[in-house]
């Protein structure tokens, strides 16, 4: 403890610096809000103003505290909170911990089973042979221990989050094969961001107590950026084209077969219309130059997320990682993205509510519509999805971008309905936007 006429002096000159600082701060902030067009510039929004958020159906943030749970559900008509009791921050996190674990235990075990059939391909020794048997086995064993806690994460996120949720709105009856299912918007809050809401349910029991049954689900970081989004956009000059970014085997990274499957599939789809970066010339400089000059982006390539600095993540291009920041500085104007890659929609553990992830900062930089995944996608499916999202959205004869939500809802669904595929093949998929 500071003690003595000179301690006393100086804490008081401190005390009087914050004041002066503080007064300062007020004086900046009155004067920008004199400014045209910023009058509510720091303000907290005023309900009238998110309302058109929910034009296209209900938006719900979940907020997470340590004090209380509640969805705050916000529709045209005003907004209202449904109490979410058996939700707590402790809860939340351990199953949070266990999901991610779960995730990077497939995912580190894979990058060892590659490095395995490397060392096999490359000396061919016993030794080699064992490795590589050894590393399959743990993959395998690591994929059989992903499955049941995904399956009792989505349980657990629909009997505490989706299931009071969906009650409160009315959405209480499966929808078949229902063409115009209602739509859906989550806003999640905290360790929630990294969790996927849209997949909660109870997938193996049939019985339509599943979100997927029930709604078209979308993310939005925030209902300001919904409601910006959904404003008319501005008129382009010229014809929309498709920037097609493939990476099918950068350098240091594992070959991606999907790559040259999404190439072929979009050159054949948006003939004359479609600008190929693929291997050497899909470098950070060119692809930063080109999604500028173009409507939509489709990236196929290799991706990854850093919980603990999630700026620091981004797609994997030939010359080096398109980063989350780097993105994020960036105006686009664009009206469709479509990220290929793994996790692309995940953000970071230790500031989860700042949705820092590359397919917000796309959202953010003013691309209407984004696909992307929260985790690791398994081989093939990326393909697979894309094929049937952009098969439907040609299907009237021109791209329809402004179907994109309910295109990947029902190529999630096919996953799961017709091929009978496990929660972990379709729930990293994600749609944000309106």
């Amino acid at each position: 403890m500071t003690s003595g006429p000179g301690g006393h002096e100086a804490a008081a000159a401190r005390a009087a610096r914050r004041r002066a600082l503080a007064e300062r701060w007020d004086k900046l902030v009155k004067e920008v809000r004199g400014l045209d067009g910023f009058g509510g510039f720091l303000s907290p929004p005023r309900l009238p103003g998110l309302l058109p958020a929910a034009e296209g159906g209900p938006v719900v943030t979940v907020n997470i505290s340590r004090w209380r749970c509640d969805a705050l559900l916000v529709t045209r008509d005003g907004a209202r909170a449904v109490p979410l009791p058996e939700v707590t921050l402790t809860a939340v996190a351990e199953r949070t911990v266990a999901y991610l674990e779960a995730l990077h235990l497939v995912d580190w075990a894979a990058d060892d089973l590659a490095a395995a059939r490397e060392r096999y391909e490359r000396e061919g020794s016993p030794a080699s042979v064992t490795a590589y048997s050894t590393a399959a086995l743990a993959l395998h064993q690591a994929v059989n221990r992903r499955e049941p806690v995904l399956a009792a994460l989505l349980e657990w996120l629909w009997d505490v989050i989706a299931e009071p949720v969906l009650t409160a709105l009315g959405l209480v009856e499966p929808r078949g094969d229902d063409p115009d299912p209602p739509r859906l918007w989550w806003c999640p809050t905290g360790l929630l961001t990294l969790l996927p809401l849209h997949g909660a349910g109870y997938h193996a029991a049939g019985d339509g107590r599943t979100v997927l049954d029930r709604a078209v689900s979308s993310y939005t970081p925030t209902l300001r950026a919904l409601a910006r989004a959904r404003r008319p956009a501005e008129p382009r000059t010229g014809k929309a084209r498709m920037l097609v970014v493939a990476v099918p085997d950068g350098p240091g990274q594992a070959p991606l077969a999907d790559a040259a499957r999404d190439r072929d599939m979009l050159t054949s789809r948006f003939p004359g219309a479609c600008t190929l970066l693929e291997g050497a010339d899909a470098t950070v400089a060119a692809v930063r130059a080109e999604l500028a000059r173009h409507t939509w982006v489709h990236f196929s390539c290799h991706g990854d997320q850093d919980l603990g600095d999630p700026s620091q993540g981004g797609l994997a291009l030939h010359d080096d990682v398109l980063r989350v920041a780097e993105v994020g500085v960036g105006r686009h104007g664009g009206e469709f993205a479509f990220l290929a890659a793994c996790k692309t929609a995940i953000g970071g553990a230790a500031l989860p509510d700042e949705t820092i992830t590359l397919a917000a900062a796309l959202h953010h930089g003013g691309y209407r519509h984004v696909l992307g995944t929260l985790w690791s996608v398994r081989d093939g499916i990326a393909a697979d999805v894309a094929e049937s999202v952009y098969a439907d959205l040609c299907s009237s004869g021109s791209f329809d971008p402004s179907q994109s939500a309910r295109a990947l809802h029902r190529a999630t669904r096919s996953l799961r309905d017709d091929r009978r595929l496990p929660p972990s093949a379709w729930t990293p998929f994600t749609h944000t936007g309106p």
